[in-house]
């Protein structure tokens, strides 16, 4: 008979929800694995003690929680996805008839607890994970990635100099004075030194050759998509929507507002061990003794001593390898195209700190001079050493004097080639391209990272410690539910090796057992029927 379901609403209904919700189910596992309650301790602080309730802290965290697992980077339509799912509702401990809080209190309450409330959460995921085994701690591979503001380059507005408007647009180039944001900001959040020029003339200078073409063109302010939008420069905008956030590029992709999102990952089942945001402005290499430090103070506290740290070419510094060093601490990174360690034709003598030349005339040490903010030492040679030499016109050509520019880290960057060009080095490549990249592509792609919906670098760094928190939690039930299933495995082949064994020593003994009787009976029927239950 064909059937047809008709739905009428009940007015009263027995539901229970934990039998809805199956046992494998990964929220229902999340539930009964997570312990949030030390919140309650910490946040007490923030709270007063009469008025209206707030929201729960831990009910909070586990939205949080859910938010990243499930790649949602709005509270509102966080709220909507919780109230479609039976599973999520009970790992909240809400019921199918209880109202959720409003999306609005999410975001006050993401305010309200500081940064070390949210690394916290960090720090006991982490703490998890390395008790259950999954971090070995010695090889650390870090990387980076641009993650975009929450900000427009609509909205940016011109920096204004100390000195008056006049005097500085004399100075760099005439189209500022009367520049405008195509859309005005409601409110601008930027202190006084953020909307300030800091940039010394030689900068300015710069600028104003790379925009020597663009005053006469016509058209207003620069979306992310018009072309002239490398024009912009952190030395002359600011967003007074996200003053934290900075103008950054990557070859193929327009210009935007970015913050720079930096990880440390464990080789051994990569688990994050630390995740930070920094501005975009400034390169990789600026931020690396921090990321160590930061990742270092993390392992320590869990009683592991990092051995190694894998970087790609981008956290090169000299100053980062004497760190390294120092620190007994082996980087296997990359050393980039600046860097200035030999002179053909030229001998080095350390012991004097100076360059001989196939002349025998010496290029000897001056001064310490920086170049893009990395320090290079100078050697020079005197008038006379070059004057009337055959090389001259090829080895100094116009000048007077030959000049020689060194990395002032020569040494630690030898040192650093070696590590990288050996064999070692070569492994240690493959093991962070394995590791640390394909982590970042997941936290971006699908772990809530692809923007940062708040604003603020401080409301930046939650946002990455609760990613980072997300995937930690992830892999880790990923881990244990892996390794009781291989126990499960390893017990059912060790009670199927015992039975065998069992079985083997029974038909010994009958065999035994049948060849004596057969010899001593001699009887036909017995001699069949024997080797008929062996063979069976």
């Amino acid at each position: 008979m064909l059937g047809k379901k008709d739905y009428q609403e009940k007015l009263y209904t027995n539901f229970q929800l934990s039998q809805r919700i199956p046992k494998d189910n990964f929220y229902r596992r999340l539930k009964e694995f997570i312990d949030l309650n030390f919140l309650y301790k910490l946040v007490e602080p923030y709270y007063g003690k009469e008025g209206q309730k707030s929201i729960d802290p831990v009910v909070f965290f586990k939205l949080m929680l859910v938010s990243y697992l499930e790649n949602i980077t709005y509270d509102r339509r966080l709220i909507e996805f919780v109230n479609m799912r039976l599973d999520v509702l009970y790992f909240l401990n809400y019921d199918i008839d209880e109202e959720l809080p409003w999306h609005s209190t999410i975001s006050r309450t993401r305010k309200l607890f500081p940064k070390s409330m949210f690394e916290e959460v960090f720090n006991r995921v982490l703490k998890m994970c390395i008790d259950s085994g999954m971090v070995s701690g010695h090889t650390q591979a870090i990387d980076s990635a641009y993650i975009k503001a929450n900000a427009s380059l609509d909205s940016l507005e011109v920096k204004q100099p100390n000195q008056s408007v006049e005097d500085y647009v004399a100075k760099t180039y005439d189209e500022n004075k009367n520049q405008q944001p195509r859309r005005k900001a409601k409110q601008d959040k930027s202190k006084k030194d953020q909307r300030t020029i800091k940039s010394n003339k030689n900068q300015l200078n710069d600028l104003k050759t790379h925009q020597k073409w663009f005053k006469d063109k016509e058209g207003g302010p620069l979306g992310s998509q018009d072309p002239r939008a490398r024009y912009l420069s952190n030395e002359t905008h600011y967003s007074p929507v996200d003053p934290d956030s900075r103008i950054a590029v990557k070859p193929g992709k327009p210009r935007q507002l970015y913050y720079s999102g930096n990880i440390s990952t464990d080789t051994a089942n990569h688990v994050i061990t630390n995740i930070q945001a920094n501005h975009s402005d400034k390169k990789d290499s600026r931020y690396l003794i921090d990321i160590v430090r930061n990742t270092v103070k993390r392992l320590k506290d869990n009683e592991l001593d990092i051995k190694r740290v894998l970087a790609d070419t981008g956290f090169s510094n000299g100053e980062n390898y004497k760190y390294l060093e120092d620190n007994d601490i082996e980087g296997y990174i990359p050393p980039h195209g600046t860097y200035k360690g030999i002179r053909e034709g030229f001998i080095y003598e350390p012991e004097n700190d100076r360059w001989k030349c196939i002349q025998g005339k010496y290029v000897t040490f001056r001064k310490i001079k920086y170049q893009k903010g990395q320090p290079e030492k100078h050697y020079l040679t005197t008038r006379s050493d070059c004057k009337g030499c055959p090389f001259a016109k090829k080895c100094i050509g116009k000048s007077h004097e030959k000049r020689i520019r060194i990395t002032f880290y020569r040494d630690e960057y030898e040192r650093a080639i070696e590590r990288v060009t050996s064999k070692t080095g070569k492994i240690m490549k493959k093991v962070r391209q394995s590791t640390v990249e394909p982590v970042l592509g997941t936290l971006i792609n699908f772990m809530g990272m692809s923007k940062i919906s708040s604003r603020g670098i401080e409301q930046a760094n939650k946002v990455m410690l609760m990613a980072g928190t997300a995937y930690n939690l992830q892999k880790l039930m990923r881990y244990i539910h892996k390794t009781r299933k291989t126990a499960a495995i390893r017990i059912r082949d060790l009670a199927q090796q015992m039975f065998l064994n069992i079985y083997i020593v029974f038909f010994q003994y009958f065999k035994l057992f049948k060849e004596n009787y057969i010899r001593l009976s001699g009887n036909k029927f017995n001699v069949v029927y024997s080797k008929h239950y062996i063979k069976h």
